[in-house]
C-alpha cells in the first residue's frame, strides 16, 4: 500500500522478483505535481489496492522507466493506464521492442515535469544508464539500482557470497562492484555525479535500500567517494 514519504512523495513496495537468479525487493514512488497529475517511476506490480490508492491521488500521468532493467510490470500500467505517457531510461526502447514507448529519458526533464522535477543521466555504464530525479519541493533524490544495500540475512548460500564480495550487502548502502567496474566513461560519469550533488537533496530514495531521510548530499557524496 502507498505510505508517505515526503512532500507530494509516497512510495510502496511490491512483491519481489527473481533477476538473474537473485530476488529483489520492489519499490515505486508516486509524485504528485501541480494540477494532480501523477508522476510514477518505476511502477512495481498493479494490485487493485495500489490501484485503488493511486488513483485516489490524481490522474496517472506518466510512467517512468528509470533503467533498463526496470520494466517488468511497464506493460499492465500502461494496459490500466493507456492515456498515461510512458518514458524510457536510454537503452530500454531496444530491449523492450514489445512496448510502445512515447518518448526517452534524457539529461533534460520533460516539459511537462521541469518545473518540479529534475533529472541527470547516469552516463558511462555498459550495465546501464539510469536517470536519477530529484524532486525540488521535497529536496529528494531519487536512485534506482545504482545504490543498493540488502539486510543481513536476505540472500543464502552462495547468492550471499556473491552478494557480499559485489558490496550489495556491505555494512552501509554503497554503488554495487559489478556497476564500479562497468563504469567505462568516468569523465562522463563524474560529470553526471557533479551535476546530481549540486542538486540540495536532504532525502534518497533508492529501489534497492532503506529511505535516508535527512543529509541526502552528504550520503550521496559518500557512496560515490570512489568514483
Amino acid at each position: 500500500m502507498l505510505q508517505p514519504f515526503a512532500d507530494e512523495i509516497w512510495i510502496a513496495a511490491g512483491p519481489t522478483a527473481d533477476v538473474a537468479g537473485f530476488t529483489y525487493p520492489t519499490r515505486m514512488a508516486v509524485i504528485r505535481l501541480s494540477g494532480g497529475r501523477l508522476f510514477i517511476w518505476s511502477p512495481v506490480a498493479l494490485s487493485e489496492d495500489l490501484r485503488a490508492a493511486v488513483e485516489a491521488l490524481g490522474e496517472v500521468a506518466f510512467l517512468i522507466a528509470p533503467n533498463s532493467l526496470h520494466h517488468l510490470f511497464l506493460p499492465e500500467w500502461k494496459a490500466a493506464y493507456p492515456q498515461a505517457r510512458l518514458f524510457a531510461a536510454p537503452g530500454l526502447a531496444d530491449r523492450r521492442r514489445d512496448i510502445a514507448f512515447d518518448a526517452e529519458l534524457g539529461d533534460k526533464p520533460a516539459a511537462e515535469w521541469a518545473a518540479e522535477i529534475d533529472q541527470a543521466v547516469f552516463a558511462g555504464n555498459r550495465i546501464t544508464e539510469e536517470v536519477v530525479f530529484f524532486h525540488r519541493a521535497s529536496r529528494t533524490a531519487i536512485f534506482t539500482d545504482l545504490i543498493q544495500h540488502f539486510p543481513p540475512g536476505w540472500f543464502t548460500g552462495w547468492r550471499a557470497l556473491v552478494a557480499k564480495l559485489d558490496l550489495m550487502s556491505a555494512p552501509r548502502p554503497e554503488v554495487p562492484r559489478k556497476f564500479r567496474v562497468a563504469t567505462s566513461d568516468r569523465r562522463a560519469a563524474r560529470a553526471a555525479l557533479q551535476r546530481i550533488l549540486a542538486w540540495p537533496t536532504d532525502r534518497v530514495l533508492m529501489a534497492h535500500a532503506p529511505p535516508v531521510e535527512a543529509g541526502g548530499r552528504a550520503f550521496i557524496a559518500r557512496t560515490f567517494r570512489w568514483l
